[in-house]
């Protein structure tokens, strides 16, 4: 490996001792943004306090620029602009004048292990505790109940109890999962935000999503940074859904039975198990008998043929997949098993 360390260069002439953060926000564009809540998520960082660029990373090196063919602009009889491509680091300054560091840009085409390598490099020297990610991904959920989130990390202490609908999976990989895998391998602390959004707006902007990590994030760090600016926006993203929703009522019987579905599973995390290990979580004999009398009046009734087909998550729903089953790119829902293309965390 060619050393990593000449991939980026500090742009300042300060020392790296007076440039130490204990916070990293790595947000690099390029892989799944469901809503754009990884986009959404860096402006409001950049415009909520006071940033200067202190390193950048040599692109010539990383970018397949075939691939990702930058904007140049060509006016009458010549071209006049060329949008340069480029991956910063940035130090931000919270409410509370504690900095943090983002590193924003394009996702680099290659030498993928060069790049991690020089990431934890500056991890070390600037004195980074924490690193994080957060962007979005499509799931058949409704966008009228909560927002759900699965969080990842090097450390299982970084994350808290939740209901994962992710079993062990193979999905593409990425340079910031990749990021997190070899911090976690070397010892340092890496969490990660993977934020639900519906899937029938995973191409729109989806500013709760934003809200959702950004409130994940200030938990998670201390930080104490605004969030008025992304929820007035996020206020006005749900009255256009809500109108276009109106206008078709075909979106919205699909909306309604993401819904049903939604407190369907919502509702069954809630009822005691059988496989409960604590006895005061087991149901009791009445319970048991009335679930069993409610199964076999569900089987004489379904005996003769299908029912409307909205059935809870992991089923299909009336006409289509039901909340379990794929979203857009084959994403799994909450409950349910993946698609045929896995969730990508």
């Amino acid at each position: 490996m060619l050393n990593p360390s000449e991939l980026y260069r500090f742009e300042t002439d300060a020392d790296p001792q007076d440039l130490r953060a204990s916070v990293l926000l790595v947000a690099l564009s390029g892989f799944m943004d469901a809503g754009h809540t990884q986009r959404l998520l860096t402006e409001h960082l950049l415009a909520s306090g006071e940033s200067t660029v202190i390193a950048s990373f040599d692109l010539d090196q990383l970018l397949d620029y075939r691939g990702r063919r930058p904007r140049m602009v060509f006016d009458t009889n010549r071209w006049v602009s060329y949008d340069d491509p480029s991956l910063l680091l940035h130090r931000i300054v919270d409410r509370d004048g504690t900095p943090f560091l983002l590193l924003v840009g394009p996702e680099p085409d290659y030498q993928w292990e060069r790049v991690t390598e020089a990431v934890r490099r500056l991890v070390v020297q600037l004195g980074v505790d924490l690193t994080v990610t957060a962007h979005g991904i499509p799931m058949a959920v409704p966008h009228t109940r909560p927002i759900g989130m699965t969080t990842h990390a090097t450390d299982p202490r970084l994350v808290p109890e939740q209901v994962n609908p992710f079993g062990r999976v193979e999905v593409p990989g990425s340079l910031a999962s990749l990021l997190e895998l070899r911090l976690g391998e070397s010892g340092h602390d890496a969490l990660g935000f993977t934020v639900h959004v519906p899937h029938y707006l995973a191409q729109a902007e989806f500013a709760d999503g934003a809200v959702t990590a950004l409130t994940a994030l200030t938990a998670a760090t201390g930080l104490s940074i605004a969030a008025d600016d992304l929820v007035a926006a996020a206020g006005l993203n749900r009255a256009e859904i809500a109108r276009e929703v109106a206008g078709s009522e075909e979106v919205a019987q699909v909306i309604a039975a993401l819904e049903q579905q939604y407190d369907t599973f919502v509702d069954g995390l809630q009822k005691p198990s059988l496989l409960a290990t604590d006895v005061s979580e087991l149901p009791s004999a009445d319970e048991i008998g009335a679930e069993f009398e409610r199964f076999l009046r569900d089987q004489g009734t379904e005996g003769g043929g299908s029912g409307p087909g909205v059935s809870g998550p992991g089923g299909s729903g009336a006409g289509g997949s039901g909340a379990g089953g794929s979203g857009a790119g084959g994403a799994p829902d909450d409950g349910g098993s993946p698609g045929r293309g896995g969730p990508i965390l």
